[in-house]
């Protein structure tokens, strides 16, 4: 599938729409010396396949057999689609006249693919900030801008859904970080073609997620040099408007005021022999600058940091054209990112000195070679990729060492030194081999594929295991520290060696490093049967397996048949009638097992739980209970009352087995099923020019096994008195004192249990060594999806606009939103059910491009969203806590945010207001003989709105979470203010 490409060409005559059979039809790519001459066969069609997708394809006939000549616009190719163009030819007799555009070549004619596409001209002229090509796709019908799960998280979401679920592929070949998900390789503007959306019901070829695929096709060189060398800034403040809520950089990061961005990158392609051998080579730049604010008074020190990220991203292809049936590509990604975390923060009140600094570094490489042969009859195409990812999450500025965070005798936290605290160090090395042959036979054409990728990661995680120290410093200690004068270059070092109380003593046990291996097999079939000349029937059936289902005790899910059908009718040269039926599969994230395995302990006493559980009927009988659990990281504390007299690091691995737990992890004891998706679509093209066309589709989707978190140990379910909420009784729990007092009154209420309550209800007893919360990644989540498509599609032409007008009504219900969601109440998935966090009931994507002058584009692009689900949680300062049932918090609920509900809320029961942003774009080219200088201006949110729903965010910071119970609304975030970005180019 690498890098191939496919045309069907119809020719049908413009008096009748009756195919036209024996025509000849030229298909000529000039760019890269491509000739080809084929014949219609018995329903005016010639199809090709296996086509490279450099330079774009004119298709023509010639005059004779009674009709005129006709050459369509140039058609460029997209990686892994066959795309459509139909000829409406004219007879040669005089006394007949036919008016009107007679190439029709955006109405898809093939198949029942529900997809989107935004080119090289497109994305050229649409206003993206940093060239960060992903964040464009919210200009696409299913796309929206994504809460996500973590800061690093993808920033679209398709179909409502969780975006590292989401299938990222580079010229149809794999380019997913599988640790958690999200894309390995980063791909720029200048190395971008084509980027396609692919949200319903595509071919059997494509697969490895119950949600939507993007694929990205790559440029390749021809036979003239073309290229260009450009500079970007962000140059922020004064320009920019001011923001009370911090902003987010292209990693997801938070900044503020301060930030500036400078990038510069380059590009060529042209040939190395003309006709045969081409190259395109691309290599950008990005340089970030943030000042964040170290504000430790207590300390004599008050002073900025300033952090840099950045960005290098190569990318070369290779293509030679063996002769006119063969060709081999290569390509290769490198992409160095360094994400740098200084110390202090946006604002005041931060007080993470530089030594407890840290840098996060994303670094990829893939390396790809395929091979393509396009004969009469038979195609192939192979490919065989290797990659690389390494994620170092958060990498020490300064050597290993002990962290250490200082407090004053009142309590409060005045200064962070040392180590960053954790380790976090993930390496993921992967090959993938793909192959797909083709051939003709009659009015069939039959596919079949086989695809494997193999992964091995390698994590290096936990704790710190030099020790974490939070210590209290007396009058006369602090006085001694701050007498040494050091000010921000302060260290873990210089606060240890005064002797200080410890109140606080954690050290990780075992920092190891270990992993498991991931295959995904995939093997399809496929046959496109031309029924008639306008009925075309796509029935195909594919399997999938993945390797990680077999751990636990489940053997492996290899049951994964996924039958496909696309009906395909266009009555007439100018629409197409599409529908879709499928059953699609996904793949398990990397994370599930990792976390199986880290967050995992052999103790006796946790294996005697597991004994107790399995006897109770909650785990199966019969299941071995060793192989479920793995001897990963621990953090254990053991009580000292100074630095001196702490015990070394190596010395407390005896606490290992009586260490007690909060949440412990083990492998499903059911073992996993792979997440599917039943697919169903209907829908409507309609070309009534050369470049206006129209479409409406109607999608229903139904998801399943999919992954969530389940308490084998949970407590019996609690019931909140919601009797007791009264108006009196609320002034009264606001009126105590503290927490702990609002907590014994609210307990008394009947409000909240605690947590010792919640314990005696567990259906095994809490015991040293052993765990509060038994979790375990389970497959058993659902979920359905509802959505109208309707889209309006204007190309320039030879006008002097042109526009993308889409709106979307849709409504996706879930029981789960990531890998870390679980119940809020004993389990109880079914009572969670409700909106997704990326939900939206309307969008309104409008996109218009003007050229009012030679050389000038103006490009306005206005996002309209209905508001993003909000979750009502207990107020602290009413209940005394968060935690009403008493559960306990999960590791994972620092990803979702809090799972407990206000008293009578369900989750996700309120929304936020509707959300507008308004973004221009201006580029202006001053020609110079082959060349050109290009001078462009972007600005974001034109009208400076405060947006509170409908940007890219991570979970825990933003607006979605609000108190229940009619209290005011509390904004935490907000959409990026007016900015502003300045480019300049040299273009040849």
């Amino acid at each position: 599938m690498a890098q191939q490409a496919g045309l069907q060409i119809a020719v049908v005559r413009a008096d009748s729409g009756e195919p036209v059979e024996a025509v000849e039809v030229e298909i000529k790519n000039r760019a890269i010396g491509y000739v080809r001459t084929m014949r219609t066969d018995a329903a005016g069609k010639v199809r090709l396949e296996g086509l490279a997708t450099g330079g774009a394809y004119q298709i023509s006939v010639a005059d004779g057999d009674g009709f005129r000549a006709l050459a369509a616009r140039e058609v460029e190719l997209r990686a892994n689609f066959s795309s459509s163009v139909t000829l409406v030819v004219a007879p040669s007799v005089a006394e007949v006249v036919v008016t009107g555009s007679r190439a029709i070549t955006r109405v898809n004619t093939v198949n029942a693919e529900i997809s989107a596409s935004l080119g090289r001209e497109e994305l050229a002229a649409l206003p993206i900030e940093g060239r960060d090509v992903l964040s464009a796709l919210v200009r696409l019908p299913n796309v929206v801008p994504s809460t996500g799960f973590f800061t690093e998280a993808p920033v679209v979401s398709i179909n409502g859904a969780n975006a590292l679920f989401t299938n990222y592929l580079i010229d149809g070949l794999d380019n997913n970080e599988n640790f958690l998900g999200g894309l390995k390789f980063p791909v720029p503007l200048g190395f971008t073609r084509e980027v396609t959306v692919l949200a319903n019901n595509y071919s059997a070829g494509f697969g490895r997620t119950a949600n939507g695929i993007v694929n990205y096709t790559t440029p390749s060189g021809g036979n003239d040099y073309h290229g260009e060398v450009y500079t970007l800034i962000r140059p922020g403040r004064p320009l920019d408007a001011r923001s009370a809520f911090p902003r987010r950089d292209l990693s997801g990061n938070l900044v503020g005021d301060s930030f500036e961005r400078r990038q510069a990158g380059a590009s060529i392609g042209g040939p190395i022999v003309r006709d045969r051998t081409f190259f395109y080579a691309s290599l950008e730049y990005t340089r970030d600058r943030n000042t964040n604010v170290l504000d430790a008074p207590a300390l004599n020190t008050v002073t900025n940091i300033t952090g840099n990220n950045e960005f290098l991203l190569g990318s070369l292809r290779l293509d030679h054209h063996l002769n006119d049936e063969w060709r081999v590509s290569l390509r290769g990604n490198i992409g160095l990112v360094t994400i740098d975390r200084p110390g202090g923060s946006l604002g005041g009140g931060n007080v993470t000195f530089p030594s407890a600094g840290s840098d996060q570094d994303r670094n990829s490489a893939l390396l790809a070679a395929s091979i393509s042969y396009s004969g009469s009859d038979w195609t192939y195409n192979g490919a065989l990729q290797f990659s690389r990812f390494r994620w170092n999450y958060g990498k020490p500025k300064g050597a290993s060492g002990p962290q250490a965070t200082i407090r004053d005798q009142s309590g409060l936290t005045i200064g962070v030194v040392g180590h960053p605290g954790y380790v976090f160090n993930d390496l993921e090395e992967t090959w993938q081999t793909q192959h797909r042959l083709q051939r003709r036979s009659g009015n069939h054409r039959f596919s079949v594929g086989g695809d494997i990728i193999r992964s091995d990661f390698h994590l290096l995680g936990g704790g710190n295991r030099d020790g974490n120290y939070t210590l209290e410093l007396t009058p006369a200690a602090l006085a001694a520290l701050n007498a040494k004068g050091v000010g921000a270059r302060l260290t873990a070092a210089d606060v240890l060696v005064l002797n200080p109380r410890v109140l606080d003593y954690s050290v990780e046990l075992q920092p190891a490093a270990f992993g498991t291996d991931q295959t995904l097999l995939a093997l399809y079939a496929e046959d496109e049967w031309q029924i008639g000349s306008a009925l075309t029937a796509t029935l195909g059936v594919r399997w999938d397996y993945d390797s990680l289902t077999s751990k636990g005790a489940g053997g492996g899910d290899v049951d994964n048949f996924a039958p496909r059908l696309a009906v395909n009718y266009h009555p007439g040269a100018r629409s197409s009638l599409r529908l879709g039926a499928g059953v699609y599969y996904g793949k398990i994230p990397y994370a599930v097992i990792s976390d199986g395995l880290q967050r995992s302990t052999t103790s006796a006493a946790f294996l005697g739980q597991l004994v107790e559980l399995q006897k109770v009927g909650l785990i199966e009988n019969g299941v071995p209970l060793a192989p479920l659990t793995f001897s990963g990281n621990l953090t254990v504390s053991p009580p000292c009352a100074t630095v001196t007299a702490c015990p070394a690091p190596d010395a407390v691995q005896g606490l290992r087995g009586t260490a007690p737990i909060n949440e412990a992890r083990i492998l499903s004891p059911s073992g996993y099923q792979s997440p599917y998706s039943q697919q169903f679509s209907i829908g409507y093209q309609y070309q009534p020019s050369e470049s206006l066309t129209v479409g409406a589709d109607l999608i229903y989707n139904r998801s399943y096994n999919l992954l969530r978190l389940r308490d084998l140990n949970a407590p019996a379910p609690f019931s909140p008195n919601i009797s007791a909420l009264t108006v009196a009784n609320v002034a009264l729990l606001r009126a105590q004192p503290d927490n702990a007092a609002r907590q014994a009154l609210a307990q008394f209420l009947g409000l909240v249990r605690s947590q010792s309550t919640a314990d005696a209800t567990r259906p095994v007893a809490v015991v040293p060594g052993g765990a509060r919360q038994i979790t375990v990644s389970e497959t058993a989540g659902r979920s359905t999806y509802k959505a109208l498509n309707l889209q309006i599609n204007k190309a320039q032409d030879e006008d002097a606009y042109a526009f993308r007008l889409s709106y979307t009504l849709a409504t996706l219900n879930n029981d789960t939103d990531d890998i870390n969601f679980r119940a809020s109440n004993a389990n109880a998935f079914d009572a969670d059910f409700g909106p997704s966090a990326n939900d939206r009931r309307h969008v309104i994507s409008a996109v218009g491009f003007l050229y009012p002058l030679n050389g000038l584009t103006l490009t306005l692009a206005a996002l309209v969203q209905s508001g993003q689900p909000v979750n009502l949680t207990p107020d602290a300062s009413i209940f005394g806590t968060q935690d009403l049932n008493g559960d306990g918090q999960s590791f994972g609920e620092s990803f979702v945010g809090n799972s407990d509900r206000y008293p009578g809320a369900r989750r996700n029961s309120d929304r936020l207001p509707w959300s507008t942003t308004v973004d221009l774009g201006v580029r202006f080219v001053l020609p110079a003989r082959h060349r050109s200088i290009e001078l462009s201006a972007d600005v974001f949110n034109v009208f400076n709105t405060n947006n509170e729903s409908g940007f890219a965010n991570a979970a825990t910071t933003s607006n979605q979470v609000q108190f229940g119970g009619g209290a005011p609304f509390v904004q935490r975030n907000a959409g990026p203010p007016r900015q502003f970005q300045l480019g300049l180019a040299w273009k040849f």
